[in-house]
């Protein structure tokens, strides 16, 4: 079966963050990568599972992404675990910075891909953390959305 184009591009997702937040709202971010890391997420050596995103004077950066090593690069490669700048345009930043000042919503990273030029791209959402409730009512509305689904396989 044929991938689409959105699968076909797409290095790394972040699994857990529709599960541990409410996502509000997806930006798209360009990063400022050294060769090796580029190479790496090539080989989709990428995890995206502690990453997060803030706001330091002024410039948006992403913490906590770990992109492994280049596996033929020279010994003095980059910091797997270093801290990463994304680029955004300014009135987009000048919009998201009262939203991330507000109590209880954070910048999380959802997926990483190359858009159809080549060119390594983020996307980062506003998020609110989910309380217990609200993770078992997303379980509950995923197990009866793939019941519905059963339903009508079985039916047809």
């Amino acid at each position: 079966m044929p991938k689409s184009k959105l699968e076909e591009n797409t290095v790394a997702r972040n699994r857990k963050a529709s599960y541990r937040f409410e996502i509000l709202e997806e930006f798209e971010c360009g990063m400022i990568l050294l060769g090796t890391e580029v190479k790496s997420l090539r080989e989709k050596q990428v995890s995206l599972e502690e990453a997060y995103a803030q706001i330091l004077n002024g410039s948006l950066w992403l913490i906590g992404c770990h992109i492994a090593p280049y596996k033929f690069g020279t010994p003095q490669t980059h910091d797997p675990d270093r801290k990463r700048k994304l680029l955004m345009h300014a009135r987009e930043l000048r919009k998201l910075r009262p939203k991330v000042e507000q109590k209880g919503l954070t910048l999380v990273p959802t997926r990483v891909y190359f858009n159809a030029r080549g060119i390594a791209k983020i996307a980062v959402a506003l998020a609110r953390g989910k309380t217990v409730g609200d993770k078992r009512e997303s379980i509950k509305a995923r197990e009866h959305r793939r019941e519905m689904d059963r339903a009508v396989r079985g039916r047809s």
